[in-house]
């Protein structure tokens, strides 16, 4: 009569992983609102510095209706309240705005718009619409944060950028007021709570020094071009320091 042996694993199976909860409709708004609401007030900044650089009340109400990207939109009037060439301008601004051609390929995927509906949702996809999407556990409030969050922030900024715009033509001579300094001081308030990694802060800082030295050198809106050189910059230097870091690992592995 043969033994039969039977093997028992030790291993308990591994429990799958619980899915992201959903997350209720109220929250996902109150977190879309909340965004659209306090960086749609910065179009009344916008809407003054505009004003202030010369463009009419119908130009600078066409920026925010047509272009609808604040950092663009600042840049632009920006280097031509300069006196800089409006080429160079629209240059600096066009590969500000780019960044939102990157948002979209991950949104696509994330809201999965049919494609009669991904040209109009494209005119909203900026930083603000793409950090509220994102941070969504589905597809269904991925969608509802994603419309509300749009739906809010471009109704304000383009009231308020009327607004503005009036009050601008209104109070005279912004400088006066020194209200030129509204448009540094919103990009800074919109830049710096996306700086989160030391990478991310180095590169910043490059990109400020590089404006700061070519500034009284080269011609209006150049410097801004030129500053977009310190992201690669910053990650070659770190893809060397990883590489070196590998390559003295592995070298102590070996002799050990």
């Amino acid at each position: 009569m043969s033994e039969q042996t039977e093997i028992r694993s030790t291993e308990r199976p591994v429990p799958p992983e619980p899915a992201d909860p959903a997350k209720p409709d109220s929250a996902v708004i109150r977190d879309a609102l909340g965004v659209g609401v306090a960086v749609g007030l910065s179009g009344f900044a916008f809407g003054v510095t505009s004003a202030g650089a010369g463009l009419s009340l119908l130009q600078t109400c066409a920026l925010s209706l047509l272009v609808f990207t604040g950092a663009s939109q600042f840049a632009l009037v920006g280097a031509l309240a300069a006196g800089g060439n409006p080429l160079t301008a629209a240059a600096g601004a066009f590969f500000l705005g780019a960044r939102n051609a990157f948002y979209g390929l991950r949104l696509s995927a994330v809201l999965g718009y049919r494609a009669a509906t991904k040209p109009l949702a494209a005119h909203w996809v900026i930083d603000e619409t793409t950090a509220v999407t994102l941070a969504q556990p589905d597809r269904r409030s991925a969608r509802l944060g994603f419309s509300v969050t749009g739906l809010t922030l471009y109704t304000l900024w383009n009231l308020t950028t009327f607004v503005g715009a009036l009050g601008a033509e209104a109070l005279g001579n912004t400088d006066a007021w020194g209200l030129d300094a509204a448009s540094p001081a919103v990009f800074l308030a919109l830049l710096a709570p996306m700086l989160r990694t030391a990478v991310e802060r180095v590169a910043a800082g490059l990109a400020v020094v590089l404006v700061m030295v070519t500034l009284p050198l080269l011609p209006t809106g150049v410097p801004v071009l030129l500053s977009a050189l310190a992201a690669p910059a910053v990650l070659v230097v770190q893809g060397r320091r990883e590489r070196a870091t590998e390559n003295r690992t592995a070298t102590g592995e070996g002799r050990s």
